[in-house]
């Protein structure tokens, strides 16, 4: 998979997470670290970023003195009795440090038990072994453990750098993406850079050239522009067209209503034709629409009743 092809190696390589990358890396030359929490959403760099940070600690041989865990795997206190306390009571074996790194992947699925039993191991074996903790929500993660830990929060890539991040992926595998291909897959993949780019392979095993077509057929999401062209034709006061073309994106093309008004929210407020007092309506008719969709609601009949108060609108800007 380009995920691995494509992982970062070295701290060096790593894109955004700038203040992080440069506390890790004077971990490096210090040849010392702390116990770690490593906290953010799926794709941003966590395992990747401790992964580098073994490499450079300790060479090429660096897997030699790691140990990999998934605690959404082996969650109970069984983990940490067996695993993880026979990793972490042996020494290092020419290591340039005197220590090794136990990587716990999804630390906040481990149960209450087990997080207390890690707490006791991290406080005995110190000076053997250093624990990394990724998860996604530090509030999941007890007390104590955090105490012991140095926490880094991880933030969603930022476009222009997981725009830069793609283009170069797609430099490298000869790819012609172009500027509405980038934009549907920031837009889908909201900064998680692994999911990025697996939309980008998925849509190169088809076609050379990328864009936002086959983003959005790859995703079966709603294209903006069908979206955009829908909801000029309400705004121009002709309910029935763009009825038609509601019913287009329902039924010949299979799309999920959930997908249809949360790009029209966006796209309503993108629109620089509209006043702020229009906005603040249109948005309180989504989020009652929206509401009656998650009851059960026919969506037909209640995305109807969105374009026809957006004709209204349309007719109150004429």
């Amino acid at each position: 998979m380009w995920a691995e092809k494509y992982r970062p190696q070295t701290l060096d390589e790593i894109a955004n997470q700038k203040e992080i990358v440069s506390r890790f890396k004077n971990f490096v030359e210090e040849k010392n670290l702390p116990h770690l929490l490593l906290v953010g959403p799926a794709g941003v760099g966590k395992t990747t970023s401790i992964l580098a940070l073994a490499r450079d600690l300790y060479g090429p041989g660096y897997r030699n003195f790691i140990l990999e865990l998934n605690a959404s795997d082996e969650r109970g206190i069984g983990i940490i009795r067996e695993k993880v306390k026979n990793f972490a009571r042996t020494a290092a074996i020419a290591s340039p440090v005197s220590f090794k790194i136990l990587i716990m992947d999804e630390a906040d699925h481990l149960t209450s038990d087990a997080q207390h039993a890690l707490r006791r191991t991290m406080e005995i074996y110190t000076k053997t072994c250093r624990f990394c903790l990724l998860g996604n929500y530090s509030e999941n993660i007890i007390d104590p453990i955090q105490s012991r830990c140095s926490v880094f929060r991880f933030s969603p890539l930022e476009e222009p750098d997981l725009k830069a991040y793609i283009q170069g992926i797609a430099d490298k595998e000869n790819l012609d993406i172009v500027d509405e291909g980038l934009d549907a897959i920031y837009q889908a993949a909201k900064g998680d850079v692994r999911k990025s780019i697996n939309l980008l392979q998925g849509a190169a095993a088809n076609q050379k050239l990328i864009d936002d077509v086959a983003i959005y057929n790859l995703l079966g999401n709603v294209s903006p522009e069908k979206v955009r062209e829908m909801l000029e034709v309400a705004l121009d006061g002709r309910f029935l067209e763009s009825r038609e073309l509601l019913r287009e994106l329902l039924i010949d093309q299979g799309l999920a209503p959930d997908d249809i008004i949360r790009n029209i929210y966006r796209e309503i407020m993108r629109n620089s034709s509209l006043t702020e007092q229009m906005k603040v309506k249109l948005s309180d008719t989504i989020g009652e629409v929206d509401y009656r969709l998650t009851q059960g609601s026919r969506a037909e009949i209640q995305l109807s009743t969105l374009l026809a108060h957006l004709a209204l609108v349309g007719e109150e800007m004429k």
